[in-house]
């Protein structure tokens, strides 16, 4: 403990007090450190390359150009990706479908005609009764399609109908297939109005209303002679049939034409446009607009590309300088860090989750970069998130200042992109950075996803009233935006528990789950020990009150209190709270036993602890709420009934450690301070405040105090907080001035024990 304020002087000194590592221990900590952080900006470097020509202008869609921009090299200007998709999509429009003639399909029509003709023939001679006859050819009639009807039926048993059927349709397909009839389906598929023909070794253009259908083929089949008498039965039966047996002699060709349309798309080129070596891109007074915009950023593209196949001597120096800027702005992030953040300097998990967020930044970064989308797509909300909710959001704000400038700076931003990079990166970050503040479940993800996406929607319209952006292109903007909160918002909370299980951090989110009370181990608390659940909320109430007033962890404290005590589940009655009156199972103990039994609910304690998997700092309660305080109720009496008898102090001390921080002393303070309150014999404000500080005296005369880094004006503002608390909840009279006789005060593990 000490009797000051913490101030930054105080911090200072307190890393310098750190222990020393000697060689080559020292060397080695720091030294892959160093080679994480060159590391990470050569990991920068080689993805954002730099630019081999150094006056590339830094100029958006509407500046104006303070001077004339000249091209130093001829380069190309490329569609963006709607561009080509929407020129690749009208050139294979514009491929007419493949049909290829089919010489077969006459024959296998004639051969279905000749083999149903010769079964009806077979029919009609049988030797049976008529019926018979008509059913055998009624069943052949229908396994060719059309219905058999007792016409149809009865013209295909008449001879002279029969043969002038076999020779329409023979003559019909014969005469007229091989012109080429094509499926009417297909040539809807097609959907040209042109089809290529190919018969042979041979192609044709025609027009597709020029190409006959089945429609067309049936239509000329009907003009066949079917004798003198043109029965209605045999044109209709002649038009089923030939339905029935239709064979387009033009096919479809889906995959020729499919291949022929790819490869008219591979063959649109890439590239709309020139710029000539000397030709000017933009002139001095000019406003950047649209045309001058993407002829800039054609420019850096080009650049950047020269950049990465390397220029030698051209560019070493250049990218000597870029290298500098990158490990510059990453080593400001890392001072931070060794001075005003050592655990996590030294921590080397909690340090390699940094490293992967900015990995991750710099990578969807560069994909950006390369895709050509909105820069507002580069996901700053994901790590922004991650560490403002492991941390907090100062450490989360400086980072994406950091990777703003840093990604502001690089090659392929520097353009037309450079202050909407900055900007939106910037605001965007900071929003992330404190809307976790104002949110502490993971329910209420949605809530700091709208506080992202509605300061990337107030960056967007700022730079758009900046830029003289039409609506629509500011729409276009905060719909990208809008995306990138969501998912950066989702990610950051779905690898949530993944990060706090390799970090080894507790966050508020955890923490508000742990403080269900449907949770199974408190809800195991009430049911089996209710007297020490009740007692266990007292003190959370408590302690949460004395950590609020110091700026302790409030919620940390709360949770912890709530399961400091959960040992008593195993032996409840043995603890006073739980006594429902009565004989004190105490009373038949041993002093050494029931000394046993007091410690041993802090060791049963962290087993159960242990089993619900309860996060490290939480378990710390359980371990430091009594410290290594000695049992001396138990001592004494022991040494009453036996004098001659060598006792171990050990058996009559709890296991400890003494409280580490100012939550668990907090906690080791409430817990004894309640417990006496309870049993305060007229609570007057004066004797509650005598009682806290007796208590709190007693604490700091058996060293308990000493581990833990609360300062004394500090615990000051913690007996105040007992006090205010304890009177208004146990004060029942005014307190007139009088002197009275108080009782002594049982000690505490007494009072646990159920010892009046």
């Amino acid at each position: 403990m000490t009797d000051t304020g913490f101030s930054l002087r105080d911090a200072l000194a307190t890393i310098n007090r750190r222990p020393e590592r000697t060689w080559p221990d020292g060397v080695i900590h720091h030294g892959v450190r160093i080679a994480i952080l060159l590391g990470l900006a050569l990991v920068v470097h080689f993805l954002f390359p730099v630019a081999p020509i150094p006056d590339m202008p830094t100029l958006e869609k509407g500046m104006v150009a303070t001077k004339d921009i000249i091209a130093q090299a001829g380069f190309p200007i490329y569609k963006s990706e709607s561009e080509l998709e929407r020129d690749r999509q009208e050139a294979a429009a514009g491929v007419a479908p493949i049909f290829v003639y089919d010489g077969t399909a006459a024959d296998s029509m004639l051969a279905q005609i000749r083999g149903f003709f010769a079964r009806i023939d077979s029919a009609a001679s049988l030797d049976a009764d008529s019926a018979a006859i008509r059913e055998k050819v009624a069943a052949i009639l229908n396994s060719y399609g059309p219905r058999p009807t007792d016409d149809f039926v009865r013209l295909l048993l008449s001879p002279r109908p029969r043969r002038q059927l076999d020779q329409s349709l023979t003559s019909a397909v014969r005469d007229e297939l091989p012109l080429g009839i094509a499926s009417a389906a297909d040539l809807e598929d097609a959907g040209a109005q042109q089809i290529r023909v190919r018969r042979g070794n041979g192609e044709r253009l025609v027009a597709r209303d020029s190409v006959l259908t089945s429609t067309d083929f049936l239509d000329r089949a009907g003009r066949y002679h079917l004798g003198a008498n043109r029965q209605p039965d045999l044109a209709e039966f002649q038009r089923l049939m030939l339905l029935a047996l239709f064979e387009p002699s033009l096919r479809y060709d889906r995959a020729a034409t499919e291949a022929e349309r790819e490869r008219t798309r591979q063959a649109v080129p890439l590239v709309k446009g020139r710029v000539l070596q000397g030709e000017q891109i933009v002139g001095a007074h000019q406003l950047v607009g649209d045309r001058e915009a993407e002829r800039l950023r054609a420019y850096r593209q080009y650049l950047t590309q020269m950049g990465e196949v390397g220029h030698g001597g051209l560019i070493s120096g250049r990218a000597m300088g870029a290298f500098g800027f990158d490990l510059t702005l990453l080593l400001v992030f890392g001072t931070l860090l060794y001075f005003f953040r050592r655990t996590i300097y030294d921590n080397l998990g909690q340090l390699g989750l940094i490293v992967f967020l900015v990995l991750a930044l710099v990578g969807a970064a560069a994909i950006v970069a390369k895709t050509q989308v909105p820069v507002v797509l580069i996901p700053i909300a994901f790590p922004a998130l991650v560490v403002a909710v492991l941390w907090d959001g100062r450490l989360a704000l400086n980072m994406s200042l950091v990777l703003a400038i840093l990604l502001s700076g690089q090659t392929p931003f520097l353009g037309g992109a450079v202050l909407t990079t900055l900007v939106t990166l910037v605001m965007a970050g900071a929003a992330a950075s404190l809307s976790v503040r104002v949110v502490r479940r993971r329910a209420q993800t949605w809530s700091f996803i709208l506080i992202i996406a509605a300061a990337y929607a107030l960056s967007i319209a700022i730079l758009g009233l900046l830029r003289s952006w039409d609506l629509m292109e500011i729409a276009r903007y905060i719909g990208w935006s809008t995306m990138s909160a969501v998912g950066g918002g989702l990610a950051a909370m779905g690898f949530m528990p993944l990060f706090e299980t390799a970090t080894k951090i507790t966050t508020d989110q955890t923490l508000l789950e742990l403080a269900d009370m449907n949770r199974p181990l408190l809800r195991r608390l009430s049911r089996e020990a209710p007297g020490t659940y009740a007692h266990s909320i007292a003190v959370a109430n408590l302690a949460e009150a004395a950590a609020s007033a110091i700026d302790a962890n409030a919620l940390l404290t709360r949770v912890g209190v709530y399961y400091h005590d959960v040992g008593k589940i195993a032996k409840p009655q043995y603890f006073i709270e739980n006594q429902p009156g009565g004989r004190n199972p105490h009373d038949k103990l041993k002093p050494a036993m029931s000394a046993a039994v007091v410690r041993g609910h802090v060791i049963e304690g962290l087993r159960l602890a242990d089993d619900a998997k309860l996060p490290r700092p939480v378990r710390a309660f359980i371990a430091e709420h009594h410290g290594t305080q000695p049992i001396s109720f138990f001592y004494e009496k022991a040494r009453e009934l036996n004098p001659e008898a060598e006792l171990d102090p050990g058996d009559f001390r709890y296991p400890g450690p003494r409280p580490q921080s100012k939550e668990t002393a907090i906690a080791m303070l409430a817990d004894s301070v309640e417990s006496a309150a309870r049993v305060l014999p007229d609570p007057t404000p004066q004797r509650i405040r005598e009682l806290v500080d007796r208590i709190v005296k007693t604490k700091m005369d058996l060293d308990q105090l000493d581990d833990t880094p609360m300062t004394l004006a500090e615990l000051t503002r913690v007996k105040e907080q007992f006090t205010n608390i304890l009177t208004g909840m146990y004060h029942h009279r005014i307190d007139y001035p009088a002197k009275e006789e108080r009782p002594a005060e049982p000690q505490p593990e007494a009072r646990e024990a159920g010892v009046p």
